[in-house]
């Protein structure tokens, strides 16, 4: 936690992608090594033909598109900031011997590909970003048209448990060598949906610290809602795990991991 003295603070206020320039540094503690190899175990699990290429979508500064090429799937990376997508880009001189991803600046609810991928990967409640089910299911129908049949598709949601009762209304405090964040939390108990606000500081030298904002929110869908979006795109539900697990999820699981297929 930070207990140090924030003396001043510079007038530049920024809005601009601040989460982009700071996201390696508050989830450093997320294993994508780990979590490649469990995707990959999900797939094998699902899936009696060989996968080869890998659409990972809303893919961030793409350290998990890194770790899925180091295992040898030919990798689309897909975001939709720019800022996350540069920074994912660069992280091609700690992988000298992975094939680099493709790297893609689209909105997943308007994925456009060159062509069809056998399985894909949307991690790290990247489907809570959405705003609504229409979104949700246009989304939903991108991944369907260019999944190759027999493909899989596999992605994670934060449930309603860890919206209420673990971020709910909550503040916390990270600090790295190169930021101190303060990250709030407002829950809306008649929606489920959480509305976060950010704020960096990061030193300048000379008790100088600049400020970066950012603001987004993330929304619950229920097993009903998934369910009749993967329908509605002509994908078939297959199971449902507790993250990093390969059985059920349990009441106090925070997130989940679906898989789906196109048959």
């Amino acid at each position: 936690m930070y207990r140090g003295k924030l003396t001043k603070i510079s007038p530049e206020t920024m809005y601009n992608n601040a989460f982009a320039r700071h996201y390696d540094a508050l989830t450093a503690n997320v294993n994508y090594h780990a979590r490649a190899r469990y995707f990959r175990a999900l797939i094998r699990k699902h899936t009696g033909r060989q996968v080869c290429s890998l659409l990972d979508l809303a893919c961030g500064t793409g350290s998990l598109s890194w770790q899925f090429s180091k295992i040898g799937y030919e990798v689309i990376g897909v975001d939709s900031s720019p800022e996350m997508l540069s920074r994912a880009a660069a992280k091609g001189e700690r992988f000298p011997n992975a094939e680099p991803p493709l790297f893609l600046c689209q909105p997943m609810e308007e994925l456009n590909l060159y062509g069809t991928v056998d399985a894909c990967v949307c991690a790290l409640d990247s489907i809570n970003h959405l705003t609504d089910t229409t979104t949700l299911k246009s989304a939903f129908s991108r991944v369907s048209l260019f999944l190759a049949p027999g493909g899989v598709f596999l992605f994670d949601v934060n449930t309603l448990h860890k919206h209420k009762n673990i971020l709910g209304n909550n503040a916390f405090v990270y600090e790295t060598g190169e930021v101190v964040c303060f990250w709030r939390n407002v829950y809306r108990q008649k929606n489920g949906r959480v509305e976060v606000a950010l704020d960096f500081f990061q030193p300048q030298g000379k008790g100088l610290y600049s400020r970066s904002i950012e603001r987004f929110s993330e929304r619950i869908f229920t097993h009903r809602q998934l369910l009749n979006a993967l329908d509605a795109a002509g994908l078939e539900f297959l199971a449902v795990y507790g993250e990093g697990r390969l059985r059920p999820p349990g009441k106090r699981s925070q997130r989940i991991v679906y898989v789906a297929h196109k048959p």
